[in-house]
């Protein structure tokens, strides 16, 4: 299972724990979910600027 399930699992799990009330679990399992969806977004934007830089100079 890669990080994206952890992150999908992480986030049911704070959305479940929100419906039912428990406001620790949930807290906790929030705070990892939007913590892998930035590191997430940064791996992305870094990866997608290496890859337009890439393309472009296999062009020139």
């Amino acid at each position: 299972m890669g990080l994206l399930g952890w992150a999908l699992i992480f986030l049911t799990v704070a959305g479940v724990a929100a419906i039912v009330g428990f406001g620790g679990m949930a807290t906790a399992a929030a705070g990892v979910a939007k913590l892998l969806f930035f590191v997430f977004l940064a791996i992305f934007v870094v990866l997608f600027i290496a890859g337009m830089l890439g393309a472009g100079a296999a062009t020139a």
